[in-house]
């Protein structure tokens, strides 16, 4: 844990600390705007520190992150205390007071939460709280692809010298999609006009509905999958059947990323055969009852993609891969 302690470390001095060098009083905008600077430095600590804690066994890093779970949440308690400090010393309390002196209303503020009147006891729709919680997910994931854009991160460039290793000798290479929710779906696309030498016959949200619709037909095949997948919230009070259904629903009409479960689908919708180079992973071949040579090697019908771990630091992106 030498690099995710030097990391505590980095956070505790950089995100909680003593504001001894500052002689001049801050005003209370000043104020807001540090808190609001030292939220954001303590989030990105914490993703470098769990990135740091995937290492090693399965063992190690299931340990390594309750050692972070527990060293963040020390930091957020820390960081909140001081926060609510400094605040109360500006005279915010965190009684019923007014909308102005009401300290939650405050940090709500801080961390950028709308504090316009809400009727209190308004039931939400869980359909809408997962919309909400994939909107927000979906948010944070291109906030952080931007920010990782600029970054040299080795594990990608290990990565990719690998793949172009392995695909050089074979006359490919990668061609980049946009690394968004669709990316799987986008990948499929070029490769479908690739192989038909002009466009796709079907646009990635296309072949999203094509998924959804064929897993929805073939449910049988794709439950032992999607629970091994952990697909499901274990606080819900919906059936496995409405589980699944709303995983499909997210599927046809979100930005929900794809993996093997619509892999598996994509092949049998297509009646294609899908190769996965990786240069982290063995390859994978999916669909090879539908490859046109025989089964000998890659057919002038196989859809060809490239898994990468590591595109952005954040982990599972596809992109197409073609002649060079």
């Amino acid at each position: 844990m030498e690099d995710t302690q030097e990391i505590k470390e980095q956070a505790h001095e950089e995100v909680i600390s003593d504001k001894t060098s500052e002689t001049k009083p801050e005003t209370r905008d000043e104020i807001l705007s540090r808190h609001r600077k030292e939220i954001s430095q303590l989030q990105k600590k914490e993703v470098e520190m769990k990135k740091a804690a995937a290492r090693g066994s399965k063992a190690e890093q299931k340990a390594k992150k309750k050692q972070v779970e527990e060293e963040v949440s020390q930091l957020s308690t820390k960081l909140k205390e001081n926060h609510a400090m400094e605040l109360a010393a500006l005279g915010y309390s965190s009684g019923n007071g007014n909308e102005n002196s009401n300290l939650d209303t405050l940090v709500k503020a801080i961390a950028g939460v709308s504090v316009a009147s809400q009727p209190e006891h308004t039931k939400v729709s869980k359909a809408k709280q997962r919309r909400d919680k994939r909107a927000q997910q979906e948010a944070e994931r291109e906030q952080r692809i931007q920010a990782e854009q600029t970054d040299i991160v080795s594990d990608r460039m290990i990565e990719n010298e690998k793949l172009e290793r392995k695909l050089k000798p074979l006359g490919l290479t990668v061609c980049e999609i946009k690394p968004d929710g669709h990316c799987l779906y986008r990948a499929v696309e070029d490769q479908l006009a690739v192989l038909s030498g002009g466009t796709s016959l079907y646009t990635y949200q296309e072949l999203r509905e094509m998924v959804a619709a064929y897993m929805r037909k073939h449910t049988s095949d794709f439950l032992p999958f999607f629970l091994s997948e952990n697909l499901i919230e274990d606080d819900s009070n919906e059936s496995l059947a409405e589980k699944f259904e709303n995983y499909c629903k997210e599927v046809e009409s979100t930005a929900i990323w794809g993996g093997q479960l619509e892999l598996g689908a994509l092949t049998h919708c297509l009646k294609k055969h899908i190769m996965i180079f990786s240069g982290s992973f063995p390859d994978v071949e999916m669909g090879k009852e539908y490859k046109s040579d025989g089964g000998t090697g890659l057919s002038n019908s196989s859809i060809m993609l490239s898994y990468h771990k590591h595109a952005f630091g954040l982990g599972e992106h596809y992109n197409s891969v073609v002649p060079t």
